[in-house]
């Protein structure tokens, strides 16, 4: 009998797996969509601008560095994008956020895909008891998130689309290094996943799409977290396809690479344990504490 049930177990355990991480996504439902990227002229937002290029999409394209996001459309153009355009735009200022949507209505005649990507610069550090940078933080990676979607929730909701979160597993799992970010990222779970029940009550089909990232190999990532952590990262190619995936399928959470939901989930189930295995995963020398004091 206990054979049995272990079994059981197993085909379920294997059944849930399958299940979490089934792709059905295909590229050609992009064809002509109407996505606007936020914090497209580096890292992740570049390659995920990338990929909805490569599929044949409409682009508008966000950022502060006008150079850049120069180079990233041209490429997106050589992809095979329709059209791509470009909003110059700091997410710290609501001056600045408030004209983005409206550019990409006027440019592309509607919205499909609203994709926020961007964030604020942070240092990788204890808490050091610097409130005005949490508040600029917070203006950038969670209350410009806000701003952007209720602008944008009338066009998706006309044309049935998706927001597009991306968040981290520090914003699922509170991690040392990362207090005003990780407070950020939390807000975004809150926030949007309050804001998709209450869209499913009012019968409005707008999709919520809230994407747990962990460690991606991008260059701004990599110099943060140099010495002070050992967890492997993944490649931004890669999670970019995820996110877009994600979004296309609808999908309410998902979670790159494979060991983000085990995490997840290992917070729920050993909550005594989780602190000594968080605190164990990165480094630290005595003297950042009593700096940071």
């Amino acid at each position: 009998m206990g054979y049995k049930i272990k079994g059981s177990c197993l085909v379920a355990f294997v059944a849930i797996i399958v299940y979490l991480y089934s792709d059905t996504f295909d590229p050609a439902s992009l064809v002509n969509a109407r996505v606007l990227v936020t914090g497209a002229s580096a890292g992740i937002g570049e390659e995920i601008a990338y990929h909805y290029a490569r599929a044949g999409a409409n682009l508008v394209l966000t950022a502060r560095r006008e150079n850049v996001l120069i180079t990233v459309r041209n490429k997106c153009l050589k992809l095979g994008a329709k059209t791509v355009s470009m909003v110059v735009a700091d997410m710290g200022s609501s001056e600045d956020r408030n004209g983005v949507v409206e550019k990409a209505i006027a440019d592309m005649g509607g919205l499909d895909y609203l994709v926020l990507n961007h964030i604020g610069y942070t240092p990788f550090q204890m808490w050091d008891g610097d409130v005005n940078h949490t508040r600029w933080l917070m203006e950038v990676n969670f209350l410009s998130y806000i701003h952007l979607a209720t602008k944008a929730l009338p066009y998706l909701a006309k044309s049935r689309g998706s927001v597009i979160v991306l968040s981290s597993l520090t914003g699922k799992i509170a991690t040392p290094y990362t207090t005003s970010y990780g407070a950020s990222k939390f807000a975004l779970d809150g926030f949007f996943s309050s804001l998709r029940h209450e869209l499913g009550m009012k019968g409005i089909p707008v999709s919520i799409t809230l994407c747990i990232l962990g460690l991606i190999d991008t260059q701004s990532a990599m110099e943060k977290v140099k010495d002070k952590i050992s967890m492997p990262a993944y490649p931004a190619h890669d999670a970019a396809l995820a996110v877009v995936s994600a979004g296309a399928s609808r999908i309410e959470e998902m979670y790159y690479p494979w060991y983000v939901k085990p995490l997840c989930f290992f917070r729920e189930w050993f909550p005594q344990s989780r602190a000594w295995v968080m605190q164990r995963s990165y480094q630290y020398k005595p003297e950042e504490t009593v700096a940071s004091l």
